[in-house]
């Protein structure tokens, strides 16, 4: 109950204010949408290779140019649909060389097309996909230097680290908690109305908390370097690091041997 009250609040535009003004007296690092122009600049360096992944919605690959613009040489825009118009009329107003490439970066086609870049920036992207892990693990696999990752997410649940909501199949009353129409936002698949599987990835899929965040960017091989806190989205910079968790399929044989030692331990036991 205590929870939901503090959602509430912060979802006022009053709660939402109080809330950035306290954090900021505090020193704390607060984050905001229009910053994300700033980390890129702060990142991109002469010559750099960028990929923007999820680069299309509502930007029209703004960010990919803006990469461009600050110094980066090979840039890579990667989405699930378009180029969209403005878009091309960007490119051929700019006489830019980005790259579009149709494609879901968790599709080991589109981790080869879009090969090892220095920046990664995906933002807007991680709470639509039903498998934010697997999202995170391929942008590591490509991503040299470092991660600009700015997502949804939901207020901190005390007493409970890592927890996260998911919403598809919500009842209607309580999808109601996490539309957030009064800070703007005008329609969220799957929140605003029931879930609907034929609008894939435009569905909202997952509240993560940032404690879930931060295990989740952790285990798939990212360190956190800043991260900029706000009531309903956060904003990390990360650097790659050693992944911490891999399984690879071993071949029949390496199977059998180890089918066999598991068979001699005895350690095997239904759960």
């Amino acid at each position: 109950m205590i929870y939901k009250l503090k959602v509430k609040f912060l979802k006022t535009l009053w709660g939402n204010s109080f809330w950035r003004k306290w954090k900021v007296w505090r020193g704390d690092h607060v984050g905001s949408y229009n910053r994300l122009p700033e980390f890129i600049k702060n990142y991109v360096f002469p010559n750099a290779g960028f990929a923007d992944i999820g680069c299309m919605w509502g930007v029209n690959g703004e960010y990919a140019f803006l990469a461009e613009e600050f110094g980066a040489t090979v840039v890579k825009g990667v989405d699930v649909f378009g180029p969209t118009p403005e878009f091309e009329a960007k490119k051929k107003t700019r006489n830019s060389s980005v790259e579009f490439i149709l494609g879901d970066i968790t599709n080991p086609d589109t981790i080869k097309r879009v090969g090892i870049v220095d920046i990664v920036f995906c933002a807007g992207v991680l709470y639509h996909h039903p498998s934010p892990f697997n999202l995170l693990v391929a942008l590591r696999r490509i991503c040299k230097k470092t991660l600009i990752l700015r997502t949804s997410a939901i207020p901190e649940i005390k007493g409970l680290p890592n927890a996260a909501v998911f919403y598809p199949m919500l009842k209607p009353e309580d999808r109601k908690l996490w539309n957030l129409k009064n800070l703007g936002l005008l329609n969220q698949e799957g929140i605003t109305d029931k879930f609907n599987p034929k609008q894939g990835y435009g569905n909202w899929f997952w509240g993560l908390t940032p404690s879930c965040l931060t295990s989740l960017l952790e285990t798939a091989g990212f360190e956190i370097e800043y991260r900029f806190n706000e009531p309903f989205s956060q904003t990390f910079i990360c650097k790659p690091v050693a992944i911490t968790f891999e399984h690879n399929l071993p071949n029949e044989a390496e199977a059998r041997d180890m089918a066999n030692a598991i068979s001699s331990a005895g350690i095997a036991r239904p759960a």
